[in-house]
């Protein structure tokens, strides 16, 4: 016989214990999904640094895992930066990382044969990472450092745009409905930025943009915080003034932009 204050538990109904495994479910598949859609990375990683007068040589990249047509777009985009930034000898046709290497390479010895006594050891550095990824787009970061010789070596970064849907690498223009109406709109926040009056020429504080007029960089590419536009040393400032950079928030960019920026 139940006590006087005790409660009767009334049994869960088994619709509403099929509602909350439907739910349960429901929540597990679209999870899934999500992380479905993003792209699966390792990291390739070289050190061809041969001996202790040999030219140093670590890259440290992603590498796609899959072998869809974006996978292989990523990699071989990567692969031609890699390239492009080791070939010390336009001559030499290098078709593999490891060839570009080589290059490098022999252009050290090359010159420590001329100048024995001057040529200190070469040094190539280069990482990457993702640095913005939805269900459309995919954003690389690459960096490098060369040092050649000289007073100083040279760092620089780029960024490579793939549209995932279509399986391409994206150029600069095609990031834009309207390239010079996102170029009006970067120089005034550019000039904002850069404290420069909007009635002086652009170059009135010092940079060196040519022929004196606000163009976009050669590096756009999609953050989590907005998309950057990334002017590398020398490209309209000295070496001394650093790579000059502005980013600007999703907020502001999406009416110019093509693509539908889906996380943010």
């Amino acid at each position: 016989m139940l006590a006087h204050n005790a409660t009767i538990s009334k049994p869960i109904s088994t619709s509403y214990m099929k509602t909350q495994i439907s739910i349960f479910f429901l929540l597990l598949f679209l999870v899934s999904c999500q992380e479905e859609k993003n792209l699966s990375f390792e990291t390739l990683s070289l050190d061809e640094t041969r001996c202790s007068e040999c030219p140093e040589v670590v890259i440290d990249i992603p590498k796609a895992k899959g072998k869809s047509k974006i996978d292989k777009t990523i990699n071989t985009a990567l692969q031609e930066e890699i390239i492009e930034i080791l070939n010390f000898d336009d001559e030499v046709d290098a078709t593999t990382i490891k060839d570009a290497v080589k290059s490098f390479s022999e252009g050290f010895w090359e010159i420590k044969k001329l100048y024995p006594e001057e040529a200190t050891v070469w040094e190539a550095q280069i990482d990457g990472k993702v640095s913005y990824e939805d269900e459309q787009l995919l954003t690389i970061e690459l960096n490098s450092f060369l040092f050649t010789g000289g007073a100083h070596g040279y760092g620089s970064r780029r960024f490579l745009n793939f549209d995932k849907v279509k399986g391409t690498e994206l150029e600069n223009w095609q990031l834009f409905k309207d390239r010079k109406d996102f170029e009006a709109f970067a120089e005034v926040q550019f000039r904002t930025q850069e404290d420069i009056p909007l009635e002086k020429p652009i170059n009135s504080t010092g940079f060196m943009f040519e022929s004196d007029s606000f163009y976009l960089p050669e590096n756009i590419g999609f953050t989590e915080e907005g998309i950057k536009l990334l002017y590398n040393p020398y490209e309209v400032a000295s070496y001394a003034d650093g790579p000059i950079e502005i980013t600007l928030p999703y907020k502001d960019v999406k009416p110019f932009l093509v693509k539908k920026m889906t996380r943010l």
